[in-house]
C-alpha cells in the first residue's frame, strides 16, 4: 500500500552532509517499494512544509541536533504525523552522553568510567583544579568529548596532563558540556536493535580504521577509511552477551523502532562496555545498521519498510491527550 512519506534530512548541525547522505538512500529505497516520497530538507520553513505536504508519516534521517535530541520529534507528536525511531524522552537520554551514561551506571550496564562538566562550571568553579584528581581516577591516555555530538565529531585523545586543557577546550567548541571517559583499548562494535515488529539485536559489526587507532568522524564516512566486518569475528558466548547488552541499553533508555549500540571490548579480556546509543543511526552506505541487517538477511528495502512500519505501529500505541 502506498504511503506519503516525508523524509527529513539535512538541517543545520554539522552531520548535515551524512544526514542528505541517509535521506537520499532511504529516498531512493522508499520509492522503489512504491511510496509517494516528499524529501525536506529542513529548515526555518519546517512546519509550512509539513503543513503544505501533508505527510502520512514522516522518516527521520535527520542527524546531530534538532533530529536526535527529541526536537523534531516533538513537534511531529504535536502535528500528528507518525514518525520513525524513538520518542522525545528517549532520543534526549541518548543525545546526552553524560545522562545516558548516568542511567546506565546506575542500572548496571557495563559503560567506560567518567566525569562530565559543564562549561559554565568550568570556568565559575576553577574546575581545571580539579583535573588532577580525574586524572587519577581515568588515567592516560583519556576520551575527551563533547556530550551531545555524534558521528565521532570532536572526539579528542588527552595522551598526558599537558594535552588535557585543550582537548577540552576542543570538546567545548562542539558543545557546553564535556565528558572525560576513560579510554578502552580494544576492538570497537557495534550492535543495531530493531524492531521487527518484535525486538531483536542484529549480528554484531566490528569497525576496523585502517589507519589510525581510533574511529574518527573521517574514518567512519569515508569509504575504505574503515574495514566493516559482520557478522564480527567472535566467540558464541560474546557475541551474545554484546547483542543483550545493546537490548539491556535499548529497553533501559525507552528506545522504539531502531537504535544503533556502540561497545568497546576491552584488549585481552572479556570485559565489554557501552560507549553511547544512537536514535537515529546512519543509513549511507558505509553505515552500520543496513550492513548489519543484510547480514542478518534483510536487504535495504525491506529494512526502510520495517522501519517505517514501526513509526505506525508506535502511533497507535501513543495516548490520546485528554
Amino acid at each position: 500500500m502506498s504511503t506519503r512519506v516525508a523524509v527529513l534530512k539535512g538541517g543545520h548541525s554539522l552531520e548535515r552532509q551524512i544526514s542528505l547522505r541517509s535521506g537520499a538512500q532511504v529516498e531512493d529505497a522508499l520509492e522503489r517499494l512504491g511510496h509517494d516520497v516528499v524529501p525536506i530538507d529542513v529548515g526555518n520553513d519546517l512546519v509550512p512544509t509539513l503543513l503544505a505536504a501533508a505527510p502520512e508519516a514522516a522518516f527521520i534521517a535527520l542527524h546531530g541536533r534538532d533530529g536526535e535530541d527529541g526536537t523534531v520529534q516533538a513537534l511531529l507528536e504535536a502535528m500528528g504525523i507518525p514518525y520513525t525511531g524513538s520518542r522525545p524522552a528517549a532520543c534526549m537520554c541518548c543525545t546526552d552522553k553524560a545522562l545516558a551514561k548516568h542511567l546506565m551506571g546506575q542500572a548496571g550496564i557495563p559503560t567506560p568510567e567518567f566525569h562530565a562538566f559543564r562549561e559554565h562550571s568550568i570556568g565559575v568553579w576553577d574546575v581545571a583544579s580539579a583535573l588532577p584528581a580525574v586524572q587519577d581516577q581515568l588515567g592516560f591516555p583519556m576520551v575527551v568529548k563533547p556530550a551531545t555530538q555524534g558521528s565521532a565529531l570532536g572526539v579528542k585523545f588527552a595522551r598526558t596532563s599537558e594535552e588535557l586543557p585543550s582537548a577540552i577546550v576542543g570538546a567545548l567548541s562542539y558543545d557546553r558540556k564535556v565528558i572525560l571517559e576513560r579510554y578502552v583499548p580494544g576492538r570497537d562494535l557495534a550492535v543495531s536493535v530493531i524492531e521487527a515488529p518484535d525486538l531483536r539485536a542484529l549480528p554484531v559489526v566490528e569497525a576496523v580504521p585502517s589507519e589510525k587507532n581510533f574511529y574518527d568522524f573521517e574514518a567512519r564516512y569515508q569509504i575504505g577509511r574503515t574495514r566493516f566486518v559482520c557478522p564480527a569475528a567472535l566467540e558464541e558466548s560474546l557475541t551474545e552477551r554484546a547483542q543483550e547488552i545493546a537490548l539491556s541499553a535499548y529497553r533501559l533508555l525507552g528506545c522504539h523502532g531502531f537504535a544503533r549500540v556502540d561497545l568497546m571490548l576491552a584488549e585481552g579480556s572479556d570485559e565489554m562496555t557501552v560507549i553511547e546509543v544512537n536514535v537515529v543511526p546512519g543509513m549511507t552506505e558505509t553505515s552500520l545498521l543496513p550492513q548489519a541487517a543484510d547480514a542478518a538477511g534483510i536487504g535495504f528495502d525491506e529494512l526502510v519498510e520495517l522501519l517505517l512500519a514501526s513509526a505506525f505501529a508506535q502511533h497507535r500505541r501513543q495516548p490520546v491527550p485528554s
